[in-house]
């Protein structure tokens, strides 16, 4: 098949019951196979207690790091918390001040690194900052494990470093007092996918636990904290970072939604939801992040988190809606970097497949001059899931370094890629770190050719020795009866969906009826089931507009959701379409 600009390259598979047990009969029978898809076959892997949650005692050095905090509070010495710059590193900071402040200690502070002038995590300039503000104790969130000159140069001022981290650690880990991350090679902890706000809620758990069995609350006449009060922060947090929702996760996440949905959450939040129109009853996981997360990383990618994280932390309304004024500005202001940026791409891609028209690509690596640091990895995003293919994106970050953003798909994982890339060509990448599915890297501007050209190589031959392809996976067809308001909102709250439990997605042909622009780039149809005679609305978001709508196309293949489409106290289901192709 040529492959060009409006071709998806992927395969779509169906998924299948791997194990019945002939249980959860309780559910309709369409829930049940979608639970049953996902490796869910007893009512306890859906428990949303809090009681199931795992308990925190096999979490390493979680019991030194509580005796460090301790001493630190008890002798009232300053602790400084060191965040990171997204939304995960936004409320983990936020939850650990207003826990720690919950438990009697109020000299505590933030620190946050500048993404264009620090950079990420822990690093000697931070250690420097944190010093001269006179902190007796550096607690990371959301960083630290790769921090090893950081915590180096804590040491030389003699100002202890607890790590709490969800990163993966590399071959040598920092000279902390302690490190709590769920990821160590040797951890008993059997959830590794805690995002950062996770860890970070665990350490304040342990920590309230301490702070009891020393009688510490009694002591100071201070009420034991209700630390559930937290838990808004950590769903947005944790559905924000695109963490793996295993069933540890989902209880925390489908906690902290409720609290959201049932106003029982930070001030700042309810008037982010409140300015962006967001009904808060109606509130889904996807919101987190896509109204809240993204708002929240506006301000880490292109001003401070600073602002972000004094919107979750204060308690004074006007104030509150000037933060969340200024995170929808600049939230604005992004997607019109990320829509410059867009087009430069879309250029670059033209060029690209001018010269090479018959193979897909197996991951696609841009660089231009002027594009944002904060904005590349948004970007690598979109073209991933447009593309179907591991997808790299670099920004200047002075004259002599780049930096990237590394976005992968499925089965590929493009964190061990960078181990075994560097393993065999020491010296191009001068330093990474991440995930699975997304990763961070930097390199010498002087050597992006030749990155380019290696890494591009490597990456064919992956993909030539294991066979990759993208896969989108669907939940199957639905039967026409299936079309209704009633199975989209039961299909709404049986989540809570995210990665590695995704929300239902289902695969069907369809005679096209009818199609046209909304908002210049979005495209509204009307489609027919080949197997109904029912008439159904869908929309496809930021549709190729050089592709579409095209009149020429009568039937279609499509990957949809279903969704619940509320226009002034009207609801009505609609298809939202992920996937479209012509028969």
């Amino acid at each position: 098949m040529t492959y060009n600009i409006f071709t998806k390259n992927f395969k779509l598979k169906r998924r299948h019951i791997k194990h019945d047990n002939h249980s959860l009969n309780e559910y309709p029978p369409l829930l049940r196979k979608i639970y049953l898809h996902r490796g869910i076959d007893t009512v306890n892997d859906l428990q949303k207690s809090l009681n199931h949650l795992l308990s925190y005692d096999h979490l390493n050095d979680v019991h030194k790091a509580v005796k460090i905090l301790y001493d630190s509070i008890k002798k009232k010495k300053r602790i400084t918390v060191v965040g990171d710059f997204d939304a995960d590193g936004a409320t983990s900071t936020a939850l650990v001040v207003l826990a720690i402040q919950s438990m009697g200690s109020h000299n505590i502070n933030y620190l946050i690194p500048s993404r264009l002038k620090d950079g990420y995590g822990l690093s000697p300039s931070i250690v420097k900052q944190a010093y001269e503000i006179g902190t007796d104790l550096i607690l990371t969130v959301d960083n630290g494990i790769s921090s090893y000159e950081g915590v180096k140069e804590a040491n030389k001022y003699n100002i202890p470093v607890l790590i709490t981290d969800h990163h993966l650690p590399g071959n040598e880990l920092p000279p902390a007092k302690a490190i709590v991350n769920p990821n160590l090679k040797d951890s008993k902890f059997l959830s590794c996918n805690l995002a950062g706000v996770g860890v970070a809620f665990y350490l304040m758990i342990a920590l309230r636990a301490y702070l009891q069995k020393k009688k510490w609350f009694e002591k100071n006449k201070l009420s034991i904290p209700n630390l559930a009060n937290f838990l808004d922060l950590v769903a947005i947090g944790t559905i924000a970072d695109m963490v793996p929702l295993d069933k540890n996760n989902r209880i925390l996440v489908w906690q902290g939604l409720n609290r959201i949905r049932s106003g029982k959450c930070r001030l700042g939040i309810k008037v982010l939801l409140d300015i962006t129109h967001c009904n808060l009853y109606d509130l889904v996981e996807n919101d987190l992040s896509f109204v809240i997360g993204s708002r929240l990383n506006a301000a880490g990618r292109l001003d401070s988190m600073s602002t972000g994280i004094s919107l979750l932390l204060s308690n004074n309304i006007e104030n509150i809606y000037y933060l969340a004024n200024k995170l929808n500005a600049l939230n604005e202001k992004r997607k019109k970097i990320e829509k410059k940026m867009n087009n430069q791409v879309i250029f670059l891609l033209k060029k690209l497949f001018e010269k090479n028209q018959k193979n897909s690509p197996s991951i696609l690596i841009f660089y231009e001059n002027n594009w944002h640091q904060g904005v590349v990895g948004i970007l690598a995003s979109r073209l991933k899931e447009r593309f179907h293919c591991p997808v790299i994106t670099f920004a200047p970050v002075d004259k002599d370094i780049l930096k990237g953003s590394a976005r992968s798909i499925s089965n590929v994982h493009i964190y061990h890629l960078f181990v075994r890339f560097n393993h065999l060509y020491p010296g191009i990448i001068l330093n990474f770190g991440g995930h699975a599915m997304a990763a961070g890297l930097s390199i010498e501007k002087k050597n992006y050719e030749k990155f380019y050209k290696i890494f591009t190589e490597f990456i064919k031959n992956f993909f030539h020795e294991n066979n990759i392809q993208d896969i989108i996976w669907s939940d199957g067809e639905l039967d026409p009866i299936e079309y209704t308001l009633k199975t989209t909102q039961i299909l709404r709250h049986a989540g809570p969906w995210g990665q590695n439990f995704p929300e239902p997605s289902f695969d069907g042909k369809f005679l096209l009826i009818n199609q046209k622009l909304a908002g210049n780039r979005h495209l509204k149809l009307t489609l027919k089931p080949l197997n109904g005679n029912n008439f159904i609305n869908g929309i496809l978001f930021n549709v190729n507009t050089l592709f579409w709508p095209n009149n020429d196309i009568k039937k279609v293949e499509i990957v949809y959701k279903l969704y619940m489409n509320n226009f002034r106290g009207n609801r009505q289901m609609q298809l939202l379409i992920e996937e479209i192709w012509p028969l």
